[in-house]
């Protein structure tokens, strides 16, 4: 019986090349070349400033840093998410204030964020699930009015894009992981973006534990010294090296991830769906296909089909434990909103095995054992 994986990192061109080429130059700390080579690769596809961080985790508490998010303050986010979302801001002192997802793309409910906003709301941290974009425009809206900073947690949707404008451009802020589970890796990792130029010169300060050595090194200032809050955020230049060669295939590893993606969806739609809800796609929205789900009618149906999956070999995998309703959720956020689409999906969803390394006749495995089990 062949084992399928849920996720294996993908290699596809230079890494062990560029690995050895940055071992045998003695620069393995941060920002040295390969690291420089990669901001120039993100930079251009972002058209903003863009850092290496040693983790999306690490992206986020930059960016909660930059919005000088303190006590008191609150960020509105959804509840279905990974647990860093929160953390970045529960961190700062502030309180993350959870809202309910749609029911279609499992992205933030648009709809309910105005109601959830209070004098002491700073900001809205929105989360691109699976690399399918938020309903931007109206959340861009909401902000301007209430001067409100947006945050794109985007950390599956590199290379994903909503009316044709790349995700993690909308927000003053958003984040980016390379960590191995994602479509582009270098093991751990990650990228904050900065949209906003005023906010550069700080994020590198406080990339940089708080000093200007960024400045230092540009030949701008004599010697660094401390200048603000900060941390060591910057990631080994062993992991840029990885990291470059991963992202110059980064549209060849998109195009056959998403060639994967539409493969289960063929069969699951020529199937009838059985009573399983497939991934709803916006047409506004061009996603990467990062993660492939289907989701049953009730939470005995899913584990069953889990379980029977697992005992053949097979990687199926949930998601998200919903934050409003974990214990540090409970202990340090607020719930704005009823959380029925979030409850439901943390016990209906499964996500099935996808990475570079699959072939069809995986998927077509995976995916016909799923309808039988389901059935």
């Amino acid at each position: 019986m062949n084992r399928v994986s849920f996720a294996l990192p993908h290699l596809i061109g230079k890494e062990a090349l560029y690995l050895n080429e940055c071992l045998l130059s003695g620069q393995w700390g941060g920002d040295a070349s390969f690291t420089k080579r990669c901001h120039a690769h993100l930079d251009l596809l972002y058209g903003a400033s863009t850092l290496l961080c040693h983790s999306c985790t690490a992206a986020l508490e930059m960016a909660a840093m930059l919005l000088r998010l303190g006590p008191g303050d609150e960020v509105i986010m959804p509840s279905f998410t990974f647990v860093s979302t929160a953390n970045a801001v529960v961190l700062r002192g502030a309180v993350p204030v959870f809202v309910d997802i749609r029911s279609d793309t499992l992205n933030i409910d648009e709809t309910l964020i105005e109601a959830a906003i209070t004098p002491r709301t700073k900001a809205i941290f929105v989360v691109h699930y699976a690399g399918v974009g938020c309903e931007m425009e109206p959340i861009l809206a909401v902000a301007s009015r209430h001067g409100l900073a947006v945050v794109e947690d985007a950390a599956q949707a590199y290379r994903a894009s909503w009316k044709g404008r790349a995700l993690g451009t909308f927000g003053q802020l958003a984040t980016l992981s390379f960590h191995q589970t994602k479509n582009v890796v270098s093991g751990e990792g990650g990228a904050l973006i900065v949209n906003d130029p005023a906010l550069v010169e700080r994020a590198q300060i406080i990339r940089e534990k708080g000093t200007n050595r960024s400045q230092f090194i540009r030949g701008e200032v004599a010697k660094y010294d401390w200048q603000d809050m900060g941390s060591s955020f910057l990631p080994s230049d062993l992991v840029a090296a990885v990291l470059l060669a991963q992202l110059e295939y980064a549209e060849e590893l998109t195009r056959h991830r998403l060639s994967l993606w539409h493969a289960y969806d063929e069969i699951f739609k020529a199937a009838g769906h059985n009573g399983l809800r497939l991934p709803e796609i916006p047409a506004d929205a061009a996603h990467n296909g990062h993660i492939y789900h289907v989701r049953f009618t009730n939470l005995d149906r899913r584990e069953e089909t889990r379980r029977k999956l697992v005992a053949e070999g097979i990687g199926g995998v949930t998601h998200y434990v919903p934050l409003h309703s974990s214990p540090a959720g409970e202990r340090y956020g607020l719930t704005a909103s009823s959380m029925a689409i979030t409850n439901e999906t943390a016990e209906t969803l499964l996500r099935l095995p996808l990475h570079g390394g699959l072939t069809e006749a995986d998927i077509a495995r995976v995916a016909r054992r799923v309808l039988e089990f389901a059935q």
